[in-house]
């Protein structure tokens, strides 16, 4: 079994999915009700909730979730702390080291999810996550 991506589910995919560019990914549109937005190493969509009829409908809600973290590694979270000053209205932490080994931001996107940007600074975080990405 492959893990390929996740899917949040909005009632405003243009500005969601907008916002998450402005924090550094590219999207890739499908549709006007669903888009991609791709790392190496998972995909991020956005949908529509106009789309859960075909899934089935009330499935999910959007704007809702309150249990899931969307994490993403970066170079320097600190760099990236300050580019998003003027992107994020909502810090829950600001750059923080972890007891894990990563330093850490987070903040919610339009929609209230948890995004958690971060950056590995221990040997053993290092090792675990690797030295950061190519920016």
């Amino acid at each position: 079994m492959d893990f390929v991506s996740t899917r949040i589910i909005t009632d405003d995919v243009k500005r969601l999915v907008q916002f998450y560019e402005q924090i550094g990914l590219t999207a890739i549109w499908y549709t006007e009700e669903y888009a991609e937005l791709s790392t190496r190493s998972a995909t991020l969509a956005v949908g529509s909730t106009r789309t859960m009829v075909l899934f089935g409908a009330g499935a999910a809600t959007g704007g809702e979730n309150r249990s899931a973290i969307f994490e993403f590694r970066v170079p320097d979270v600190d760099e990236a702390y300050e580019k998003l000053s003027g992107v994020v209205t909502d810090f829950v932490q600001h750059p923080t080291t972890q007891p894990w080994g990563n330093r850490s931001v987070l903040f919610r996107d339009p929609d209230g999810n948890l995004v958690n940007l971060f950056t590995p600074v221990t040997a053993e975080a290092i090792k675990k996550h690797g030295a950061g990405v190519a920016a």
